[in-house]
């Protein structure tokens, strides 16, 4: 078949056409899908040299030894007490990504009522990016409750939830952010400048794993809080002010019936840039033991096997002592001084005591006697007569408080009728001590003074009249001299 000389172009076009248009569906994806995957490899081989970082815990004399993980940046803190278990890099300034949103939250508890309505503005809505940033679908000018907003933020990650909430509060968003920073450096906090309320990237906006485990020890001492923390899904539903049903859920793995479900956690926030990476702060209740965990830059999912490894090491080598009952030092009962056979100003209880909740979290390995402790009379709590702060082998471990006893009368009265029938050893009640030394100096001091008073008045008196007598003895010339001269006028 011979074609015609413009018919065999068009064929060729169509035939070239044919063949390199399946060769370009191909490649092109293949081309768009290599440059994620590469990074994806390049981010996973810097976490794998990032396991061979120093932790620092796993220096410390007679301490256990902590897992090397792939974060840039971890901590595990015993709430209580505040103690640090295992520390790598934590004072590290570095992106938190999503994990802001728990100071945004934790501001919104101590400053706004649960049930006040909260106004999504145009600028807290549309000032997210809808596409990559996560929100829950609210629309602008809707309305709902300052609950149902911090489920929002911290179930669903809401971004626009932490814009309305920042508004709600302080009146604008960079209104809001003052208090942020605020409320960081009033817990603590000192590597740390948080410039948005829902910690969608801004160079300026970094934190530590230390102050986020300070914000996180506030946030984790809040029970609704923390409910809200461990929610999984969340429905707002339809109002006079919402036009639809919003379901926000969590994407967080530690949570139940997720792949890395974690037994004893109290709660979770998930965060995650591309310049951040991963970033995870939780807490998890065990054995008398409060844990905080805080993962920075991290690649997935190694944030929660990180968290369940650092749990897992502080959990299986740490134990709490309750300072009260191991105690002997500081224990005034003990201190023959203020006893006596019966009581002196009435049955009472010892003038002072240790906090009976008060704990030291140590390894293992060590017991209270191996505690060193020093006391302050500044920093402690206002009804606390000193603060006892104890390490171990230099490092901290927790404190206990030493407190006036603070006695219920009604309640002590029986108490100690009971404790005199059985012959026990009573205690002086300081605040009786001190009120009758006050009353009986009082008592003393107006005393003499009001026998100083009597003395001046009666002297003066006296002083008065003997003028008046002498000057009329001279008046009626009467010589008393001559009744003392002798006979020879001598």
């Amino acid at each position: 078949m011979v074609l015609h000389p413009g018919r065999k172009h068009k064929f060729i076009f169509f035939l070239t056409t044919v063949l390199l248009c399946p060769a370009l569906v191909f490649c092109v994806p293949f081309s768009v899908w290599a440059a994620p995957a590469a990074a994806g490899n390049s981010f996973q081989e810097e976490a794998e040299v990032r396991k061979e970082m120093p932790v620092e815990s796993n220096e410390w004399e007679n301490w256990p030894a902590g897992p090397l993980i792939g974060a840039q940046s971890a901590i595990l803190m015993e709430a209580n007490t505040g103690a640090i278990l295992y520390e790598k890099n934590i004072h590290d300034k570095l992106y938190p990504a999503s994990i802001t949103k728990i100071l945004t939250a934790l501001i919104a508890m101590e400053n706004s009522p649960l049930d006040d309505i909260v106004t999504y503005s145009n600028e807290a809505v549309n000032s997210i990016d809808w596409l990559t940033d996560s929100n829950m679908g609210i629309k602008a000018g809707e309305q709902i409750t300052m609950e149902q907003s911090l489920y929002g933020l911290l179930v669903g990650s809401a971004n626009e939830a932490g814009n309305a909430i920042g508004e709600h509060i302080s009146g604008s968003i960079s209104s809001f952010v003052d208090l942020m920073n605020k409320k960081a450096a009033e817990l603590g906090c000192q590597d740390s400048h948080f410039v948005t309320s829902n910690g969608i990237f801004d160079e300026n906006h970094y934190t530590s794993a230390y102050d986020m485990a300070l914000i996180a020890r506030a946030f984790f001492s809040n029970d609704l809080l923390c409910k809200m923390a461990s929610t999984a899904n969340y429905t707002i539903p339809v109002s006079a002010t919402v036009s639809q049903e919003m379901n926000v859920h969590s994407k967080n793995q530690l949570f139940a019936n997720k792949t890395y479900a974690y037994e004893y956690l109290v709660g979770s926030k998930t965060g995650y840039t591309s310049e951040a990476r991963q970033t995870l702060v939780s807490c998890a209740q065990k054995d008398g033991l409060k844990l905080i965990c805080v993962i920075l830059k991290e690649e997935s999912p190694a944030q929660y096997t990180d968290t369940i490894d650092l749990f897992t090491y502080g959990f299986s080598n740490f134990h709490a002592v309750n300072v009260s009952e191991a105690d002997t030092e500081y224990t005034v009962g003990n201190n023959s001084f203020f006893e006596s056979d019966s009581d002196v100003f009435g049955n009472s209880d010892p003038l002072l005591t240790i906090n009976p909740a008060d704990i030291i979290v140590l390894p293992n390995t060590a017991e209270y006697k191996d505690v060193e402790s020093e006391l302050d009379y500044d920093n402690g709590p206002e009804e606390s007569a000193a603060t006892i702060h104890f390490t171990y082998n230099g490092s901290f471990v927790g404190s206990a408080s030493v407190e006036i006893v603070r006695t219920n009368a009604a309640a002590s009265k029986t108490q100690n009728s009971t404790n005199a029938a059985a012959g026990q050893v009573y205690y002086i009640n300081i605040k009786n001590v001190l009120f009758a030394v006050v009353a009986m100096a009082i008592f003393l001091f107006a005393l003499i003074s009001l026998i100083s008073l009597l003395r001046n008045y009666s002297f003066g008196k006296r002083r008065k009249v003997s003028l008046k007598r002498s000057k009329r003895r001279r008046k009626d010339g009467i010589d008393f001299d001559r009744y003392t001269r002798g006979p020879d006028g001598l």
